[in-house]
């Protein structure tokens, strides 16, 4: 590490003012301070930090990501070795996937950094770091048959749309991930209905799958129920084996890279919990939320399959939990008083499963659950912070 900062401390100069590089100084700036903390200071005033900061929070974030992306790569070969019938070992299997999902976390980062560098570089400020969890968040909540074209053209639709039209990190007002996972839906719905899942089909890269599934395509467990004729459905697999709650906690199901596996994400969300860079209250209360409106329609909703598809069922199966640990939580999106933080959380479940349950056309509630509540986050928080004001000021003249 010696010689790294020596070489960085060597060119530095010459992306300082002055320097023949100095219109690159923010680009610098910020691979520096990737690479190390920066050593300056206060001078005056007094200033009391804690050990957390904006990158140790992206960091943290980034690995509590990782188990659900490591399940998610493994799924996407396991998917594609079930399709076809043939068995192949855990390694394959794993790197058969990772090849597949690996181009799409490429695409989100150098198009959504990119941008970033680009904006920075022009506005003359640094770098910021929140791009570094939304471009680790994005490739896992699209279909992985999505193409990477697509990919790129909404990711620079979010970060410059969603997100520097409104300031840059920390004054966006929706998800960047899910402003690109919407973009996707509108724009191509044929590959972001949430009815079929892509199962990957060919032997690109030459890791003996054998033979080939042209066009191959199995249906996700929202979308069977969603579609289904009858109001009793067995959900089953791409080969006709039965669904139940394991296989929707465990993951080896299809759907979205990283969204499948609810044990892979809790694991994650322990991490968040741990270090206190989510909110519980925010990640139960989405939970609460979607069962007790879940369980309300097995008991009072309409003869389909989606209102009798047990309330349990709804909060392992497609991106319920996923949406509850990782964008619900989101600390510049949503609410940000304690109270707030229930009836925000509460609010996304409850809205998830009524579009889930009552718009057969778009089986999976949570994305629009979040966006919607990502407007009204701050109409909640100044109620609640309205009522204490009131509270207080009654509570002073009695």
């Amino acid at each position: 590490m010696n010689a790294l900062r020596k070489l960085v401390d060597k060119v530095k100069p010459n992306f300082e003012k002055g320097g023949k590089l100095e219109k690159l100084h923010s680009v610098f700036d910020g691979f520096e301070t990737f690479l190390f903390v920066p050593n300056s200071r206060s001078k005056n005033g007094t200033h009391i930090h804690d050990a957390i900061d904006t990158k140790r929070t992206m960091s943290t974030v980034i690995v509590a990501l990782i188990p659900a992306l490591l399940f998610g790569m493994y799924n996407v070969g396991y998917q594609h070795y079930l399709a076809i019938g043939q068995q192949v070992s855990f390694i394959d299997t794993f790197i058969f996937g990772a090849l597949g999902v690996l181009p799409f976390i490429v695409v989100s980062y150098g198009v959504g950094l990119g941008i970033e560098f680009i904006v920075a570089q022009i506005k003359g400020h640094e770098i910021q770091e929140g791009f570094l969890v939304s471009g680790f968040l994005i490739p896992l909540i699209v279909p992985i048959d999505t193409p990477l074209w697509m990919v790129a053209v909404a990711t620079a639709f979010a970060v410059i749309f969603a997100k520097e039209v409104f300031g840059g990190t920390g004054m966006n007002i929706f998800n960047i991930a899910l402003i690109t996972r919407v973009f996707l839906f509108f724009a191509y719905p044929t590959y972001m209905s949430g009815d079929t899942v892509w199962v990957r089909t060919s032997d690109t890269f030459g890791l003996g799958a054998g033979k080939v599934v042209d066009g191959f395509s199995g249906a996700t467990v929202l979308g069977q129920v969603a579609t289904a004729s009858s109001p009793n459905i067995n959900i089953m697999s791409t080969v006709g084996q039965p669904f139940g709650f394991l296989d929707g906690f465990l993951g080896l199901i299809p759907g979205s890279i990283g969204e499948t596996s609810t044990l892979a994400i809790l694991i994650g969300a322990l991490l968040l919990l741990i270090t206190r860079i989510a909110s519980w209250k925010t990640m139960f209360s989405v939970f609460a939320g979607g069962a007790v409106m879940a369980y309300i329609f097995n008991i009072i909703g309409p003869d389909t399959a989606s209102a009798n598809f047990p309330w349990y069922n709804h909060l392992v199966f497609g991106g319920f939990a996923f949406g509850a640990v990782f964008m619900a939580t989101d600390p510049v999106t949503s609410a940000r008083t304690e109270t707030g933080k229930y009836i925000y959380g509460a609010l996304i479940g409850m809205f998830t499963i009524v579009v889930r349950v009552l718009n057969p056309g778009y089986p999976e509630g949570m994305m629009l659950a979040i966006l919607l509540m990502n407007i009204f986050a701050p109409l909640i928080d100044y109620f609640i912070v309205e009522a204490n004001i009131k509270r207080r000021l009654k509570r002073a003249t009695n």
